[in-house]
């Protein structure tokens, strides 16, 4: 069966929830959500007519462009570009300056997006703002490092706490197999506990790009936890902008201190991580270390973790072992590592909304039999 892939924030898919159930009026959901209520109607109104597609993030790009740059001025800045291709739009449009043609930084760089003359990682959007976590072991930022200069096939695993930067685990599996992965992260949660939330890319092996619905055995082994999982969004490094600058840091310390034999890297790793969580002082801890911001985390590790409880009164169903929803007298195919879990089902309507524990899974529509997969 065919399904499309939607990402949905899940500040609007609980908004739609409580609104189509009058759990509360329209004035205090706003209120509640810190939305408008003519922006609450809308999304009710979207949501209504197209369900969870209708409450994505529309494209904010215009359908026509008026004041598209001139053919001769945007010639001219394609041969500047070429003439020097590691100037980027603000030095060119210096250039222009002094030819009598002042134009705006980010026009110049449309135009070179156009022409293609904008190499794929100046692609990547910069962060509106920057996020942070206000107590330790609230978020856990996990993600491998690049592979080059170590010799491997990948580089090593760096998990890091969001408020304190606190190197939570930094480990060289050299590999993204699940079952060492698995391993080094149950001995992570033995020292220092279980976080509420983990944030990681959408990479082996936390997610799978050729499932139906991109869920791995990892994955949901972290959800038996209880911990929230969050991901980044495709290309979008910065959303994990702190592991990004401690392997910055890493690298500087490979490059400028060298590297031992390699059966002698998980030691050199050890090393660093000592010295970086409790001798190096961090900017934007004011100075202080990570060790001495960061508590270990209340919430304890447990190997057979119990069932998740779901809402009194919430339908509940088990996958079957192939991973489907028997539902209605129908049979819908959700994920094959959730095999055998038990998901909350949300009628709205014609609609459905499947939970797997706090995260909704997919969205199906009885009238029509679509299925829409929601990724994190």
């Amino acid at each position: 069966m065919a399904w499309r892939t939607m990402e949905v924030s899940e500040q609007r898919i609980r908004f739609v929830i409580a609104a189509s159930l009058r759990s509360a009026s329209m004035t205090e959901l706003c209120q509640q959500y810190g939305i408008s209520r003519p922006t609450g109607y809308l999304w009710l109104q979207r949501y209504r007519a197209s369900g969870v597609v209708g409450i994505s993030e529309l494209s904010r790009r215009p359908h026509s462009t008026p004041a598209r740059t001139d053919t001769e001025i945007e010639r001219r800045i394609v041969e500047l570009r070429l003439q020097r291709p590691d100037w980027g739009a603000r030095k060119l449009a210096v250039l222009l300056q002094q030819d009598g043609v002042p134009l705006p930084r980010i026009t110049i760089h449309r135009v070179l997006l156009r022409h293609g003359l904008v190499r794929a990682e100046d692609r990547v959007q910069p962060a509106t703002h920057r996020f942070e976590r206000e107590r330790p072991n609230q978020l856990w930022q996990m993600d491998f490092k690049s592979p080059k200069g170590w010799g491997k096939p990948v580089g090593p695993l760096s998990v890091l706490d969001d408020a304190s930067r606190y190197m939570i685990a930094l480990d060289g599996t050299w590999t993204t197999r699940s079952e060492a992965v698995k391993q080094r992260l149950t001995a992570a949660f033995d020292d220092c506990g279980v976080p509420e939330e983990m944030l990681m890319d959408h990479g082996v092996p936390w997610w799978n790009q050729q499932s139906s619905g991109g869920w791995t055995k990892l994955s949901v082994w972290l959800m038996k936890q209880g911990i929230q999982l969050r991901f980044c969004g495709v290309r979008h490094p910065q959303t994990q902008g702190k592991v990004e600058r401690f392997h910055g840091a890493l690298e500087m310390a490979r490059r400028r201190r060298g590297l031992p034999d390699a059966s002698q890297y998980q030691g050199w790793l050890d090393d660093f991580r000592q010295e970086y969580n409790h001798l190096r002082p961090h900017e934007a801890l004011g100075m202080k270390t990570p060790a001495s911001v960061w508590h270990p985390s209340e919430r304890v590790y447990r190997p057979n973790p119990p069932e998740w409880e779901y809402p009194t009164g919430s339908e509940v169903h088990r996958l079957e072992p192939s991973g489907q929803l028997k539902l209605d007298g129908r049979r819908w195919q959700l994920s094959g590592p959730l095999a055998g879990e038990r998901v909350q089902v949300l009628r709205i309507e014609q609609r459905v909304m499947v939970f797997y524990q706090r995260t909704l899974l997919r969205e199906l529509n009885l009238a029509t039999q679509g299925s829409t997969m929601v990724e994190p």
